[in-house]
């Protein structure tokens, strides 16, 4: 099937966003990611598959989708009200629901589709020199669907710019995404390996020398890369990982980057979608960072010769 025909699950589209690139953005959220980052913001965005959303605060308890569910799958009784084993996501409750309690996470949509809600905000674009933002989830999931997107949009003189984990194969990037893109926020979120792997679920030597390699090939380009660095409490925010990170940027010749700074507004969202997050539990999640600690980390990117700009960590 002709990948202009094909229909691929988009968790979101957010138009006028002032935080996702130069200007005036329509932020594309792709659905899918291969990381599985424990304090990830958007822990929707993991799984390729739409999902079933569950929100107490706002369900008014009339138990209209209790009595609907042919399958019993929803309960006052159920942990996180869905038995997920049992629903066949049919999404009649969200049809039913009257306060919008429960929702579907991702709907199918094609390329045709996606440039629809793009040119809608293609005035803004123009005078705020703004762009399209591509992230997730991670897009370079739907590389050939991503690949169309992006030329589609250059051909409509758009600026693109992709956010991206850096898990990707490295020839198919090149020849697909690579010649047409003019902007990449690159995340290396932690230097070392093994807890790469803890933290994120894979190993990082893929990120690192695809970091290497983009950071190589777009010397003589116009193409802007900006790594990000996420601060998380315990995690990525140590004194060990960030000078780590900043070695590995400076001996690349980086003189730019961004550390993004906490919020710790996306707890509850684990629970939405039955999932149980032990990391939620952690007093140092519920928490917003302290200036001085911000600082800190900052301060070790510029004694590295790295300009850090902060910015808040969306949720």
């Amino acid at each position: 099937m002709n990948i202009k025909n094909r229909k691929f699950n988009i968790l979101d589209i957010k138009g006028n966003s002032l935080d996702d690139g130069p200007g005036i953005r329509t932020v594309i959220f792709f659905k899918g990611c291969p990381l599985s980052c424990v304090w990830c913001h958007n822990p929707e965005s993991k799984t390729v598959d739409t999902q079933l959303s569950y929100d107490p605060k706002e369900c008014i308890a009339c138990d209209d989708c209790i009595n609907s569910c042919s399958q019993g799958a929803l309960s006052r009784e159920n942990p996180f009200f869905i038995d997920r084993y049992l629903c066949r996501q049919c999404f009649e409750c969200v049809n039913i629901c009257p306060s919008s309690a429960l929702s579907r996470v991702g709907r199918p949509m094609g390329i045709n589709d996606i440039v629809f809600e793009i040119e809608k905000d293609l005035p803004f674009f123009q005078t705020s020199n703004g762009g399209v933002t591509f992230s997730g989830g991670e897009p370079t999931v739907y590389m050939d669907f991503l690949s169309q997107l992006i030329q589609i949009c250059k051909s409509k003189g758009i600026h693109t710019l992709l956010e991206t984990c850096g898990y990707f194969h490295w020839e198919t990037f090149q020849a697909k995404i690579l010649s047409h893109i003019d902007m990449i926020y690159y995340d290396i979120k932690i230097f070392d390996s093994k807890a790469h792997l803890k933290y994120c679920g894979q190993e990082n030597l893929l990120i690192l020398n695809n970091f290497i390699k983009l950071n190589k090939r777009i010397k003589d380009t116009n193409i802007r890369l900006l790594p990000r660095t996420p601060l998380i409490p315990g995690i990525t925010a140590t004194s060990e990982n960030i000078t780590a990170i900043a070695t590995f940027l400076s001996e690349n010749n980086i003189t730019q980057a961004q550390l993004l700074e906490y919020n710790p507004l996306w707890l509850d969202k684990n629970y939405k979608i039955g999932v149980s997050n032990p990391y939620v539990q952690k007093i140092e999640m519920a928490q917003w960072m302290r200036q001085d600690e911000i600082n800190k980390f900052k301060l070790i990117f510029e004694q590295s010769g790295i300009k850090g700009a902060i910015q808040c960590l969306r949720s």
